[in-house]
């Protein structure tokens, strides 16, 4: 299983980007997707998932309003776009795949990982 995260760099605050993460190796349409991040000296953060079919999707507090998760089944791609980016959205971003949905905010619940992308806000 590969999951391959890439769309990550330097934004100005206000600005956006969007982040794609390609999956290979597994039955992708099996799998809530999901979106982590993880700061200097902070730990592994939850963004968003996504159902299986993509009808439904869950956001932390933080990015709430700002951020938007979607998938493509038919390309093993979920993405991740971010407006409205602040500095403190600066951290090395990832996407995960789990299969029990009871747990798509939970770090330790995913099963597989992508390499993760660097996003940095500058004020």
């Amino acid at each position: 299983v590969q999951l391959q995260a890439y769309g990550g760099g330097l934004v100005q605050a206000g600005g956006s980007l969007r982040l794609s993460c390609a999956a290979s190796g597994l039955t992708f349409s099996s799998y809530y997707m999901g979106w982590f991040r993880q700061a200097p000296e902070k730990e592994r953060e939850f963004v968003a998932a996504i159902s299986w079919g993509g009808g439904r999707t869950y956001y932390a507090d933080s990015v709430k309003g700002r951020f938007t998760i979607s998938r493509d089944n038919a390309k093993n791609t979920v993405y991740l776009q971010m407006n409205h980016l602040k500095p403190e959205d600066t951290a090395v971003y990832y996407c995960a795949a789990v299969k029990d949905s009871s747990y798509y905010s939970s770090v330790v619940a995913y099963e597989y990982w992508g390499q993760g992308t660097l996003v940095t806000v500058s004020s």
